[in-house]
């Protein structure tokens, strides 16, 4: 068979792994991760349970690759505003206001996840599987980060590891009161929090 046909068949299940991804979002969003079904996932996503399962190997295997996708998606905004050059100070602003914006535009993500981390407390199994997928994010997070501070030449005076644990506190503790009272957070708050965390990194010592 020609590369060329190999590649058209990747694309084709890379398409359809993207679909299912997008159409979990939706459907656990709606109906919670017990109460989900993989059929209906497929159906939402205009395919048979069978392409479920050739990409996934269980409807939790799902869930967390779908957090994982939403995620990832964040994460690739975050690395392209850090990569302008702009201040850090001002970075860190614009990247806080995407993330606002982003939570905005797509209100379930938290949702999604803090169902996770519930699920996850009461499941062993489903527990190790989101730490392990959690500690992929926070890895990432932490290489942006440390990336960005040093082409500034900033010492923060801590690890890059507890930098990204610090970020990712504040951006899912806001997203949480935003979630538990609508219209307690103000949308430019983060920005005022990131903004302010990142001038105090850069002081000088």
């Amino acid at each position: 068979m020609s590369t060329d046909a190999r590649l058209t068949r990747q694309q084709r299940r890379e398409h359809t792994r993207t679909c299912l991804l997008e159409a979990a979002g939706r459907v656990f969003a709606r109906r919670g991760l017990a109460s989900a079904s993989v059929d209906e996932v497929a159906a939402d996503a205009g395919f048979t349970k069978g392409a479920v399962y050739a990409n996934f190997g269980s409807k939790e295997e799902l869930f967390l690759a779908m957090l994982e996708h939403r995620g990832a998606r964040r994460l690739e905004e975050m690395e392209r505003v850090l990569a302008t050059g702009d201040s850090p100070a001002a970075q860190a602003r614009i990247a806080a206001r995407d993330f606002v914006e982003a939570l905005k535009a797509d209100p379930e993500s938290e949702t999604l996840f803090f169902e996770a981390a519930l699920h996850a407390s009461r499941n062993e199994t489903f527990r190790k599987q989101f730490v392990a997928r959690h500690r992929i994010m926070h890895r990432r997070m932490s290489e942006i980060l440390e990336a960005r501070l040093g082409a500034a030449g900033i010492d923060p005076g801590v690890s890059s590891g507890e930098l990204a644990t610090m970020v990712m506190a504040m951006a899912n503790g806001l997203a949480f009161e935003r979630m538990v009272v609508p219209g307690l957070v103000p949308d430019d708050l983060f920005s005022s929090m990131l903004e302010l965390f990142t001038r105090g990194l850069a002081a000088p010592r």
